[in-house]
């Protein structure tokens, strides 16, 4: 889209809607605010290279992968959501310039979207928590602090409650700010956290002894049996998993509240800074630091007991770059938090759309320190953001199946807003159908939930426009 239909189609709707934050929550993003892609290679680089890698790298070598299937599979997975996310995201994001949450409440009714902004705001702030449980490991280690294990769920020292209350309280402030303040941060933060990733790569390479390609290759080798708890990852596991790792913000249309600040659509291609950075460069070297440990004394002992090496991000990256870890995890866990509380805060104002952002995004904030208490979020990461993108990703086929093929299909756009209602049936069964049908087929049949995660995803799509189609013609009858 050229700058001079962005200057002739974007306008300011609802001006006195804007709850006093400046961030647009109920309008559209004038011209005058739209952002470059310099800022969103920032943030997804910052956001991506970040608190969740220093957790997802190592727990995939509690899973038994291969080097193939590591290597490879993330090649490819990553390149899919990045294509999610150009083609789908910012394609939608910069025609309508809302967040997820009014975009939603146009279409399936203010009542509906309540319980869907509830859901989203309480499974962001679980996820911001994880990354504040991830800095506690670091902020903890001058004072000594006992690591949480793996299978722990329960904060186990009032140290930690102490160190995750402050972390929480600093991450949520600045969250507070807003999106420039957000994407400000982002932009200082990285670079540090990529370096501190990519050195701490090299010289875990070098405490393994890897001085050739075979030896790095044979970290992995062919895999093994996968810890105690764990999932056995393959190569379609990987693939899949990473390609949804994020589904609920491109399928899931969560990111429309960031493009909505776009120039062009072609900005949905900063998202590949996160990718091939965070969620390739810097998850495998958070799995090379976990490697070492696992050779160390206390990670043999736990072995030969049967018992799964706890994995703590400070310690992991004090061990091999020192002073320089403990602040790259720091800053690598407020990352993540900050964006991901500022999105739950935007979930919050859909339910309370009379508390400026500031408050909602405190609330958030709350919620996610006391998340962050609880190292069980973190621990189980890889089974948690799978639930995650699968709960939310099909009401992103709602809005995506809506912008294509709604007028294919002779189906009204917005209905909700159009038809003045407050609960779209069509909307609830199809996203009933599509996640119950497949939840009891990853249940009953032990199927892996992110391998379901698109089948659901393109059967709400579906099912909305035929009912859909149904309802309205009969609306319109009456």
């Amino acid at each position: 889209m050229s700058q001079y239909v962005i200057d002739n189609e974007v306008e300011v709707l609802d001006q006195g809607n804007d709850t006093g934050g400046g961030e647009f929550e109920r309008e559209k993003v004038p011209a005058s605010k739209l952002k470059g892609w310099k800022s969103f290679v920032g943030m997804y680089a910052g956001e991506h290279a970040a608190g969740t890698e220093f957790m997802i790298g190592p727990l995939f070598l509690t899973a038994g992968v291969s080097a193939f299937d590591l290597i490879v599979g993330l090649l490819i997975g990553n390149l899919l959501a990045v294509l999610s996310w150009r083609f789908l995201t910012s394609e939608v994001a910069v025609k309508n310039r809302l967040t997820l949450y009014y975009q939603l409440e146009k279409i399936a009714g203010r009542k509906l979207v309540i319980g869907y902004n509830l859901a989203n705001g309480i499974l962001f702030c679980f996820l911001a928590g994880s990354m504040i449980t991830v800095s506690a490991t670091a902020v903890g280690i001058p004072f000594n602090l006992e690591m949480p294990k793996l299978t722990d769920t329960m904060p186990n020292s009032g140290m930690w409650v102490a160190i995750v209350v402050v972390i929480g309280v600093v991450i949520s402030l600045i969250a507070s700010k807003g999106y420039e303040t957000v994407s400000k941060a982002a932009n200082w933060m990285s670079p540090i956290i990529v370096l501190a990733f990519f050195v701490s790569g090299i010289v875990a390479l070098n405490q393994l002894g890897v001085d050739s390609f075979d030896k790095f290759w044979g970290i992995w080798g062919e895999g093994g049996e996968p810890f105690k708890g764990q999932t056995k990852f393959t190569f379609w596991h990987v693939v899949i998993w990473s390609w949804f790792a994020n589904g609920a913000m491109h399928i899931g249309m969560s990111d429309l509240s960031v493009f909505r600040f776009a120039k062009s659509a072609n900005s949905g291609w900063a998202t590949a800074a996160g990718m091939y950075v965070g969620h390739y460069m810097a998850w495998i070297a958070a799995a090379l630091l976990y490697a070492v440990y696992l050779q160390s004394p206390e990670a043999m002992t736990y072995l030969n007991n049967g018992e799964a090496p706890p994995v703590a991000p400070g310690p992991l990256a004090y061990n091999a770059i020192g002073a320089l870890g403990i602040i790259a995890v720091v800053l690598a866990g407020w990352t993540t938090a900050n964006p991901t509380i500022y999105r739950a805060g935007l979930a919050f104002q859909g339910i309370m759309p009379k508390l400026s952002t500031f408050w909602v995004t405190i609330i958030a904030g709350t919620v996610a320190t006391i998340a962050g208490l609880f190292p069980a979020f973190a621990m189980k990461l890889l089974g948690f953001v799978a639930l995650y993108g699968f709960i939310l990703s099909p009401f992103g086929a709602i809005i995506v199946f809506e912008h294509f093929f709604a007028e294919k299909f002779g189906v009204t756009k917005n209905y909700a807003e159009v038809a003045g209602i407050k609960f779209n049936t069509s909307v609830f069964l199809a996203w009933l159908i599509s996640f119950g049908l497949f939840y009891f087929i990853s249940v009953q049949y032990d199927v892996f939930l992110s391998f379901v995660t698109l089948p659901a995803w393109l059967l709400c799509g579906v099912l909305y426009l035929v009912f859909s189609k149904y309802t309205q013609k009969a609306t319109s009858k009456k």
